[in-house]
């Protein structure tokens, strides 16, 4: 199937025009689950709290998921899909704006309310866009759909970092121990968002329904909770965000801490001005590590994206989905075997392999679920209330042990990921 007819319907309808509209929400979350990163060795500074205590703010944001999960699945089903998107970029509006009040408050909570606030948002946008896009075309071609869409939400990523770094992260080996300037980013998502709520709210968005691949009808199959492929979707999703959440959220830990020091001689070949780098010892500076997130971790993250979606147009996802979880095992063991450089490299390629992991299993646990895909989504993305859980397991892992053995946490959530995708189609062919 050429790529021309991803986005057209068998009546010859095409959707290419809207679906490039929707992506611009993926770009959105991107950003502002990029910016995120970085406030756990932020906090870390300026408020003088433990690993594991600053794993908050990863709870705070997926419990904001959590609890707004299924009405966002409601609304979606109640207003449609252009209904879901506005009411998200108004609550994500609103979380933005309220970093401007909680600077001048100063306390960890008033910070964590304005992420709760602005994830219940981007759950809205999650729960309506990812599938949204699975119908934007043919069915057999929903995963390579979700990847390309998911693509620019690794643009996202990278640039959340690099933003947010920029303001709260400090650029010499001295910890930044002030909340002054960390409305900034958000002021500016904050404009973003106004923006992107008058475009959505004079675009013209087609409510597309999601079509039964066992008649074609779009008619209810009976229970979801039947469909042993969306039981366990649920499940993957919710170690693969536990997964993530956990790498993106201590990879500045990770380097800063277990990163090997630069060698003098290596040193003496880098700019004299390169403020990543803190003097005498030549360690990664903590501004220089969120770099490295944005720039090197996000980057190989976008890159596995769109290499992913052009590899799902000619492999099976559950196969890919597989073969690339497993790979990330092997990875996870080399970052917990303190291999020196081989283990940084085996962090920095996990990001690569874990890309299409997200979407896929997304469209593969709604897979022919007709009308009930909107709901179906809404328990998907509740799912991600594993990435408010399990840091705070590995945050309590380094604390009382290191950082390097904290990852034995994505270890097994990845494990567990690769049988499902292995068993998929065992499950998807058996009902409860």
């Amino acid at each position: 199937m050429n790529s021309g007819n991803m986005f057209r319907s068998k009546d010859g309808h095409s959707y290419a025009v809207t679906f490039v509209l929707a992506t611009t929400l993926f770009l959105l979350w991107g950003l502002c689950n990029g910016m995120i990163d970085v406030l756990n060795k932020h906090f870390q500074n300026s408020l003088s709290v433990s690993k594991a205590q600053s794993a908050l703010v990863q709870f705070s944001n997926y419990m904001g998921y959590f609890f707004m999960a299924l009405p966002a699945g409601w609304l979606a089903r109640r207003f449609g899909y252009k209904g879901g998107i506005l009411v998200g970029l108004a609550l994500i509006a609103a979380g933005a704006f309220w970093f401007i009040p909680a600077t001048s408050i100063g306390t960890y909570w008033a910070f964590l309310v304005g992420l709760f606030i602005l994830a219940t948002g981007l759950t809205c946008l999650e729960t309506v866009a990812n599938p949204y896009t699975t119908v934007l075309g043919p069915p057999e071609m929903a995963a390579a759909r979700i990847n390309i869409a998911q693509s620019c939400n690794g643009v996202g990523w990278i640039l959340g970092p690099l933003l947010g770094g920029h303001f709260v992260l400090s650029a010499t080996s001295q910890a930044n121990r002030s909340n002054d300037t960390l409305y900034l980013p958000y002021l500016l998502v904050g404009m973003l968002v106004l923006m992107l709520f008058l475009a959505f709210l004079f675009a013209k968005v087609p409510d597309v329904a999601a079509a039964s691949e066992d008649d074609g009808t779009g008619a209810s199959l009976g229970s979801i909770w039947k469909r042993n492929h969306f039981v366990a979707g649920v499940a993957a999703q919710f170690l693969y965000v536990a997964a993530q959440t956990g790498i993106f959220s201590f990879f500045i830990n990770y380097v800063v801490v277990d990163l090997p020091a630069i060698g003098p001689a290596v040193a003496a070949l880098l700019p004299s001005n390169w403020t990543f780098l803190q003097e005498g010892v030549y360690h990664i500076t903590e501004r220089g590590a969120s770099a490295l997130l944005g720039g090197g971790g996000f980057g190989l993250f976008l890159a596995g994206r769109i290499i992913g979606s052009m590899g799902l147009r000619v492999f099976r996802p559950e196969r890919m989905l597989a073969a690339y979880s497993a790979l990330n095992v092997v990875l996870m063991a080399a970052v917990i075997g303190k291999l020196g450089w081989v283990s940084v490299g085996a962090l920095f390629a996990s990001f690569f392999f874990m890309s299409i992991m997200f979407p896929t299993i997304f469209a593969l646990g709604i897979h022919g679920l007709g009308v009930e895909t909107k709901k179906a989504s809404s328990y998907i993305v509740m799912a991600i209330v594993g990435g408010a859980v399990v840091p705070m397991l590995m945050g309590f892992i380094a604390d009382k042990l290191s950082m390097r053995v904290g990852f034995v946490v994505p270890l097994v959530c990845f494990a567990g990921i690769a049988a499902y995708g292995a068993s998929w189609q065992r499950l998807c062919a058996k009902t409860r």
